[in-house]
Order: structure tokens, then C-alpha cells, then sequence
């Protein structure tokens, strides 16, 4: 009970600051979403090397530094988180906030989806008829959008694999040390395109103010902590509660670009979306349900066997 309680503390936190990851990438729209990422993955590294020494971990990224089967993995994971960062800066960037909400709720589908046929993890009625509404919303709230949504179905994609990656690698890993892994391996990454960056458009963010500067700096900080969060409950908890709680995401992501960037909701989305919503009020009830009833039946899941 104690380790589910944990658990969801620790993915409740992550996926609500991840929901106000909008408003705050909104304050830097000015700086190419190409530049902010390198940027991104940079100030998060140095964050994740202060925390790794401060709480003396340097030796546990090394044990995974020399396990070249773990690294390979890690080295896939850092791939998806990536791709996941520059499609999503892309998107509320450059006005799809709402887009980017609808590529969360299609993620917990894709993840539940993992669980059921990859570990077997078993869902209940409820739960099996609210991945149904939410499915049907979710399809609904696409046609609705008038065009085939790439930032949304880009984002499940990355999102929902790294979530699987990461969880076969990391229940025996602590999120500081696979976030600071994950980080180093994509470090490379970032620098050339950094620099690709550089020789073409030109590196801006420090033209716009200390104040824009320090923003831009100040991401790998709110990058750091969601994801050391997502790590530590995706060590506590099956893929279903997982799938379940990423709902708070696109919810507070899909409040901020309807009520604060006013972008357009059709009746086709609306109704997509009030789905995909009352799918969420079932999980959460069943959630609270099998805690009450067997929360021991819950940790029955080992890492998923992707190798």
C-alpha cells in the first residue's frame, strides 16, 4: 500500500507540472524551438551532475556506463526523450497547444495497450469500458480536427514507448541516475544540433534579455524533476496507473490553450474531449476502488520483456 501510495505521489506531481509545461515554454515563443531543446538537454545534465553528486551517485551511472546491454537500452530511452521534447517545444511553440493535449490523452492508450499485451496486465470492467469511451473520444476529437494530427499521434508514439523503455530499464534504477544517463547519452545529440543551429539561423536566446536567458536555462530544471518523479513512480507502479494518471497532462494542457491562447475547439473536438473526460472519472474511480480492495494485486508486474 505504502509503495502505490508513493507511487502516485510521485506521478501525480510530475504529470501536473508537466500540464504547465505550456504556459512556461509560451514565455520563451520568442527562441527557436531547434535552439531551446539542445539548450534544454544541456541544463538539465549539469542539474541532474549536481544532484548526482550531492546525493552520491556517480557510482551507480557508472555501474550502467559499463553494461554495454543497459546502456543500449538507456541509449534508446534518451532516443524517445528526445524526439518527445522537440515535437512537443514544436508544438506549443508555434501555437498547437490543444494538438499536443490530444497527443497526451492518446498516450495513456498507447500505454495501457503495453500493459495489457506486453506484461498481461489484467483490467477490470470498468477500466476496460473507460479505455473504450476514451478511445472512441479520442478518434472523434482527430477527425474533428480536419487534418491528420502528426504533433499529436508524434508524441503518443514517443511518449508511450519511452514510458515502456524506460520502465524495463528502470525499476532497479533511481530517477536521478537514469534521468543523468539518459541525459549524457543524448548530450551528443544536442551539441550537433546545436550546431547545425548556429551555422544557419543563429543562436538567439541570449539576444532576447537575462530574463529570457535564464528561462531558457532554467527548463533543464523543470525538465529534471517531472522526470525524476515519472521515474520513481514508474518504479512503484504497473503501466496501467501509469496510463491512468497521464491524463492530468493533456487536461490542465488542453485548459491552457482553450482559456489563455483562446485556440479554436470545435463541437466535434468538444465532444472528443468531454469523452476522453468522463473516461477519466471512471479510471479514477476503479483506481480508488482496488486500493481500497487488493493493492497487493497490483505489484504483481515484472519489467517488460523487450529483449
Amino acid at each position: 500500500m505504502k509503495r502505490i501510495r508513493a507511487g502516485l505521489g510521485y506521478g501525480v506531481t510530475a504529470y501536473v507540472i508537466w500540464g504547465a509545461f505550456p504556459f512556461y515554454f509560451g514565455l520563451i515563443a520568442m527562441v527557436s524551438p531547434l535552439e531551446v531543446v539542445p539548450w534544454r538537454v544541456g541544463a538539465t545534465l549539469v542539474f541532474c551532475a549536481i544532484l548526482a553528486t550531492v546525493t552520491s551517485r556517480w557510482s551507480q551511472v557508472m555501474a550502467i556506463v559499463r553494461r554495454p546491454k543497459l546502456l543500449g537500452w538507456f541509449a534508446l530511452s534518451s532516443i524517445l526523450l528526445y524526439a518527445n521534447w522537440q515535437i512537443f517545444v514544436i508544438g506549443v511553440m508555434t501555437g498547437h497547444v490543444i494538438e499536443t493535449a490530444l497527443g497526451y490523452f492518446i498516450n495513456p492508450l498507447f500505454t495501457i495497450l503495453i500493459g495489457v499485451v506486453v506484461r498481461k496486465e489484467r483490467l477490470s470492467r470498468l477500466q476496460w469500458a473507460a479505455v473504450l469511451i476514451a478511445a472512441i473520444g479520442v478518434v472523434i476529437a482527430a477527425i474533428a480536427y480536419g487534418s491528420f494530427p502528426w504533433i499529436a499521434v508524434a508524441l503518443a508514439f514517443t511518449f508511450g514507448l519511452y514510458g515502456a523503455v524506460h520502465k524495463h530499464v528502470g525499476e532497479d534504477v533511481d530517477g536521478i541516475t537514469g534521468l543523468a544517463v539518459e541525459t549524457l547519452v543524448s548530450l551528443p545529440v544536442g551539441i550537433a544540433q546545436m550546431i547545425i543551429v548556429a551555422l544557419t539561423a543563429g543562436l538567439t536566446a541570449y539576444t532576447f534579455g537575462a530574463g529570457v536567458l535564464l528561462l531558457v536555462l532554467g527548463s533543464g530544471i523543470v525538465t529534471a524533476v517531472p522526470l525524476i518523479l515519472f521515474g520513481e513512480a514508474a518504479r512503484r507502479l504497473p503501466l496501467s496507473y501509469l496510463g491512468f494518471i497521464q491524463f492530468l497532462t493533456p487536461i490542465l494542457g488542453f485548459l491552457y490553450g482553450y482559456l489563455v491562447m483562446h485556440e479554436e475547439v470545435s463541437v466535434g473536438r468538444w465532444i472528443g474531449f468531454i469523452a476522453v473526460w468522463i473516461a477519466l472519472l471512471l479510471l479514477i474511480i476503479d483506481m480508488v476502488k482496488q486500493l481500497r480492495r487488493s493493492p497487493q494485486a497490483q505489484l504483481a508486474t515484472g519489467p517488460i520483456p523487450l529483449d
